[in-house]
This record gives C-alpha cells, structure tokens and sequence, in this order.
C-alpha cells in the first residue's frame, strides 16, 4: 500500500495490505492501534512509525476488534514493546491459547470448502494469510478486557468499544465520536475474500461464527450516528455513514 494511499483521515492510517487492514491513530497522549494485522507487517510498521520519530514502545494501546488470526499478528510483539492490549473478553481466549485456537473457540458456521470450490480464486485469502504468519504468531494472555458497551477512559483518545458479536463472539468496534470514526473491524466489510463481494457487507458463514447474531448486530451500528467514517478490517473505507452501510449489508445478505 503507497504511503500516499495510508492517510484515510486526520491522524489515521491505514496500515496493512490488500487483503488485511489495522490502523494507527494519533492522539496527544500517544498513538493507538486499531487491530495488529500480521506478523509479516511488522516492518512496514515499524518504518511508519520511524517517519514520525516513533518506535514500537510509543504505542500506547492495541484495541483489537476481535481475535482472528489476521487481526492479532503483531499483539504480542506490541505487547512487549509496552503497549496495552484490549479485546473482548469473549475472545480472549484465543489470544491466551493461539491463534490456531480461533477454530476451536469461534468455530465458523460453516466450511470454507464449498467456497472455494465455488470461486477457486478465494483460495488466496488463506494463502496469503499462512504466507504471511498468521498461524504461527505467538499467545498473547495478560490482556487487557471489557465485557459491555464502555468509554475505555484509559486509552488515549478515550474510543468507546461497543461489542458487535456474530463475526466472533467478542467482536467489537471502537467508535471515536469527536473524530466521527468507527472501526468495524469484521462486524461490517467492504470487501469478502472468499466470496469476493466488494461494498458493505457481513463477511460470509465460511468465516463467521454465528451470522443471526452478525446480523443483529446492524442494528447497533445503525444507532452510532456520531460516525460519518466507517473503517473496516477488510476493503476500503467507507464515508456515507453507519446506516447507509448496514442498509446495503443488509441488502447483500448472509452468503
């Protein structure tokens, strides 16, 4: 991804890759995360934060919107760089036991098989994130949880984490009002990579643990109307608000 393309509003960048997005977020009292991307990122992240005169230890926080492997690469090395990491603590015990454990403690609805036999083209999804480390990262325990819809006064910036379940039972977006930002993580994509869907959307049963629930889950992002950016975990950004975007998610379906 260009450094040019990084910068998705003031004081946010998107971080990542085309098939995997975390980002960094300048506050006065530090810089935070949104999501750790993968293992293979810690190099384009360390060289961002260098470009401000930062290191790794000057991250203050990691809010992960959920514990998929694609999500938590680097959470241990943040962790111990010095940052804080947060998550739900309905997922936390896939960053404690791995995360190849995400298949045992958010088994998906159903196989990724008929997927890809469906479009072979999704199988570089999972390529891309085997090639880049996601299986391998270390256990991250010692973090950091919530368990209800709260103002996290101890992260900079003081983002509100308001649990979206479905996707995984601890799936969170973090909504900053007076930035008008909300992550969504995988609660709410722009783009599938098994299905190949792009705009807003659920991400498919092949990687959702319990899409009813996923879907309800619209209804909460409908109500954070302090948003006008919503930042995914997967496709680009998308500016028209939250109930446009859960309108046309609703509208794609559950695949």
């Amino acid at each position: 991804m260009p450094r040019s393309d990084r910068r998705v509003a003031p004081g946010v960048d998107r971080l990542g890759d085309d098939v995997v997005n975390f980002y960094l977020v300048e506050e006065p009292d530090g810089p935070v995360l949104i999501d750790a991307g993968l293992p293979a990122h810690l190099e384009q992240l360390r060289a961002h934060l260098a470009g401000s005169g930062r290191s790794l230890a000057d991250v203050r926080a990691v809010l992960l919107t959920h514990a998929h492997p694609d999500h938590t690469g680097l959470a241990h090395t943040l962790q111990q760089a010095g940052a804080d990491i947060w998550v739900h603590e309905s997922d936390a015990a896939i960053l404690r036991d791995g995360p190849r454990s995400a298949l045992r403690h958010a088994k998906p609805e159903r196989s990724a098989l008929p997927y890809l036999l469906r479009r072979p083209a999704a199988i570089a999804t999972p390529l891309h994130l085997a090639r880049k480390g996601a299986f391998t990262a270390p256990a991250t325990p010692g973090v950091r949880t919530f368990d209800t819809d709260r103002r996290l006064e101890e992260v900079p910036g003081r983002p509100r984490a308001v649990p979206l379940p479905g996707h995984t039972p601890g799936s969170t977006g973090y909504l900053f009002p007076d930035r008008g930002l909300l992550f969504t993580g995988d609660a709410l994509v722009t783009h599938d990579g098994l299905t190949g869907h792009t705009g807003p959307t659920l991400v498919c049963r092949g990687f959702t643990h319990d899409s009813r629930t996923a879907l309800a889950s619209l209804d909460r992002i409908d109500q954070l109307t302090e948003a006008t950016l919503l930042l995914p975990g997967h496709g680009h950004p998308f500016d028209d608000g939250p109930r446009s975007a859960t309108h046309r998610a609703r509208q794609a379906g559950s695949r």
